[in-house]
């Protein structure tokens, strides 16, 4: 489908269904290409190409709701299911909260290039792709104690999307993205037996924004070698710094109770504590979907709503929610999105190195091990492996501890943010240090 017919197939399908006999509708239109190479033990392990392309069609009709999608987009699928649709809402209870956004919801797009799509994409070749990952796993394997390398797998994926949505109130709008993701994962041979493994990766829109992936392969190789001899470290109260990496996923935690779902139907922590301190004053967390070239910047959200920068905690003070327009109408409130974009953090002035030196004893957490986080309460215990910190300097791994908590007291033990945010995310968390945290271990 050429990029021009995407937004007329979207405008196409809301006419269909308001002829149809829907007061208002909407039509959301993709085509994804979708680019990936495996690369494991010096062979190639698979690739694959695929464009897929569908259409998601809303109709409001009568007091009532109904989406449909399809893969086919012939005309006449289209006049098919935009029927289809009809008659399913109209089977259904009505639902007064089901309508489309205000269009004043619409207003104030910003006028700001993104740089979303990389205009080399199209001349990357399958040649380029396979040499990424070989170059990746050839750096991986010139590490120190690669001998105990057992096997390396590495991955280049990369993508091209295009998105047209309408609605019949008014709004319209397209989205065209490209991505590139290398990865590696190394496994290796512990003297117990043991094959501990680790991995990394980088992602970005454009192609030149990616590090050399030679330091791709080099640092899976590296974390997963530096996992020999790990041991389950001692319980107590701790200081802990949380690499960026991993720091994103602990963020994730505290914000998922933030969604209006969550609000209106009682299973968030956070209920009827806008306002009010959740955490240290450095838990400042900004949501920015204007920032160029990042991996969750947009300039509408996938109802249409315009994007606009806002403050989720301030000074550790919640401000802020995401509620989409359904829940918006539910709980009487002015929608604002419902999902992030860009999460950005406060930044201090020391990078991690300083941090360590600045802790002197504790540990530093690489990675999360499973466990679980409950909205309602938030009360977390998580599985945690990671490096001691023994006089400012990383010493010997730990693996198989437990970090546990709630949410709405442990990010009062926030006392330092570094000035490292991870750059391969849309949640670009630097290293962060809770002090007097507990740890399970033995």
């Amino acid at each position: 489908m050429k990029k021009s017919s995407i937004l007329e197939t979207a405008r196409h399908a809301v006419q269909l269904a308001q002829q149809k006999g829907a007061q208002d509708a909407a039509a959301s239109v993709a085509t994804v290409r979708e680019v990936k190479v495996g690369w494991r033990d010096g062979n190639l392990e698979k690739i694959s190409e695929a464009t897929t392309q569908g259409l998601a069609i809303e109709v409001y009709a009568d007091g009532r709701y109904a989406a449909v999608s399809t893969s086919d987009l012939l005309p006449a699928t289209i006049e098919k299911i935009c029927g289809q649709a009809i008659d399913m809402a109209r089977s259904l209870a009505p639902d007064p909260f089901r309508r489309l956004p205000d269009p004043k919801l619409y207003e104030g797009r910003a006028a700001i290039d993104l740089e979303l799509e990389d205009p080399v994409y199209d001349t990357l070749t399958a040649e380029q792709r396979r040499a990424f990952t070989q170059k990746i796993e050839a750096a991986a394997r010139e590490v120190e104690g690669r001998e105990r390398i057992v096997s390396v797998t590495t991955d280049f994926s990369d993508s091209h999307s295009e998105m047209a949505r309408v609605t019949s109130n008014g709004f319209e709008g397209v989205v065209r993205e490209t991505s590139f993701w290398p990865s590696a994962e190394v496994s290796v041979r512990d003297p117990d037996g043991r094959r501990p493994e680790d991995y990394d990766y980088a992602g970005a829109h454009h192609l030149s924004d990616l590090p050399d992936v030679a330091l791709i392969g080099r640092s899976a190789a590296k974390r997963a070698l530096g996992r020999i001899g790990a041991t389950k470290g001692t319980s107590g109260k701790r200081t802990l710094a949380i690499d960026p990496r991993a720091a994103g996923s602990l963020l994730g935690r505290l914000m998922g109770p933030l969604s209006g779902a969550a609000l209106q139907q009682k299973r968030s922590m956070f209920e009827g504590k806008e306002g009010q301190r959740i955490g240290s004053d450095l838990l400042d967390v900004v949501d920015d979907p204007f920032i160029v070239r990042g991996l969750g910047s947009r300039l509408f959200d996938g109802e249409g709503i315009a994007a606009k920068p806002r403050s989720i905690f301030e000074a550790g003070v919640l401000r802020s929610f995401y509620i989409d327009n359904y829940y918006g109408l539910k709980l009487g409130r002015t929608p604002t999105s419902g999902r992030s974009s860009n999460l950005t953090f406060k930044l201090g002035d020391k990078d991690q190195p300083a941090l360590l030196k600045q802790i002197g004893d504790g540990l530093l957490v690489t990675g999360f091990l499973g466990g679980n986080s409950n909205g309602t309460t938030g009360d977390f215990s998580l599985g945690i492996q990671g490096f001691l910190i023994k006089g400012g300097e990383l010493a010997e791994p730990f693996a198989e501890m437990n970090l546990s908590g709630n949410h709405l007291e442990f990010w009062n033990h926030l006392v330092a943010v570094g000035n490292d945010p991870f750059a391969f995310s849309s949640s670009r968390v630097p290293t962060l240090v809770f002090e007097g945290v507990q740890i399970a271990g033995t």
